[in-house]
């Protein structure tokens, strides 16, 4: 692991992503839900940023936000200090050589009807930047990348085990070449013997390819295997940011602590009267108590109390508000 974030390649800056819910046509019943708000994220060169929390506290919509896929309500994203939003941002084949997305699910995100050489070919032909035989070349050279043989392209998915599935989803998030990889859940769908392999192939392959990752996970354990730096997600907000080692060692906000107590640990199986994530929390900065305290259910209708992300560490920040 490196010491300290690199320079940025990706910035959020303050995004918000509201859903209207209910009869829209009716002011007085309008209602929203704010499924972001008001998050602020980095991504350096080469670094692994995980995005963690419950289902629905945001994480995918953010990540959504980031590929292009979902309009933002107000806040800019950047890549390497260009605004990647509004008129002004590049176009949907620019903003595809910047960033791709591995998705969840190997069996769903397969075309059933295409051979691996013609899914894996299609974004080459759509750029229009290369012959036949570049198209050929490419393909195998990337199948070869990531674990399988160039022969494989003639089969189509069926044909393959769900680990196989997965190296060909990420072999085609990669065939344009882009600087970052969205990873959605990317071992979850998988059986526990494959899940080693492809969390070591997507490590080497960004070493190797010099990958940037925006991880989105529920599981801690592969979030604490793969990252340089982790966010802490609950209802829309970042309540926890920091380096890895911070988030795992020393858990400051309340909903961190909660998550840290769900990862499976030996020691607390043989002696369940031990909690790990029981001990004396840290106090939150003087003059501050964390936000949110309740780590309920807040009311994602609501606006959001006013808070910040306090440096309680080098680098190691928490959702503070004023006492």
């Amino acid at each position: 692991m490196r010491d300290g974030p690199p320079a940025p390649l990706l910035e959020i800056r303050d995004l918000h992503v509201h859903f209207p819910v209910g009869n829209t046509l009716l002011a007085r019943n309008k209602r929203v839900l704010r499924a972001v708000s008001g998050v602020d994220l980095t991504l350096g060169e080469g670094e692994c940023l995980s995005i963690v929390g419950e289902s629905g506290c945001g994480k995918s919509t953010t990540a959504l936000a980031v590929m292009g896929l979902q309009e933002p309500t107000s806040g800019d994203i950047l890549f390497e200090g260009r605004s990647l939003t509004g008129a002004a941002g590049p176009s949907r084949m620019e903003r595809a050589r910047i960033a791709q997305m591995v998705f969840q699910d190997p069996y769903a995100s397969l075309n059933p009807r295409q051979t691996v050489h013609r899914s894996l070919a299609a974004p080459l032909r759509l750029h229009g930047t290369r012959t036949r035989s570049e198209i050929d070349d490419r393909v195998a050279d990337i199948l070869l990348k990531v674990g399988l043989l160039p022969e494989h392209g003639a089969r189509f998915p069926h044909e393959f085990s769900g680990g196989q599935r997965q190296r060909i989803g990420i072999a085609r998030a990669l065939i344009l070449d882009p600087r970052i990889l969205m990873l959605d859940e990317p071992v979850s769908a998988l059986d526990v013997s494959v899940r080693a392999q492809i969390i070591n192939l997507l490590l080497d392959l960004q070493e190797d390819l010099s990958l940037s990752f925006v991880m989105i996970s529920h599981d801690l354990g592969v979030v604490e295997h793969m990252s340089d730096r982790v966010a802490v997600m609950y209802f829309g907000q970042i309540v926890e940011l920091g380096p890895w080692d911070a988030i795992f060692a020393n858990p400051t906000h309340p909903y961190t602590r909660k998550l840290i107590a769900t990862i499976p640990d030996p020691d607390t199986i043989l002696h369940p009267d031990r909690d790990r994530a029981a001990g004396a929390a840290p106090p939150p900065p003087a003059g501050h108590r964390f936000h949110p305290e309740d780590v309920g259910r807040p009311d994602v209708y609501a606006v959001p109390a006013p808070s910040e992300l306090l440096e309680v560490s080098p680098g190691h920040f928490v959702r503070c508000a004023p006492a």
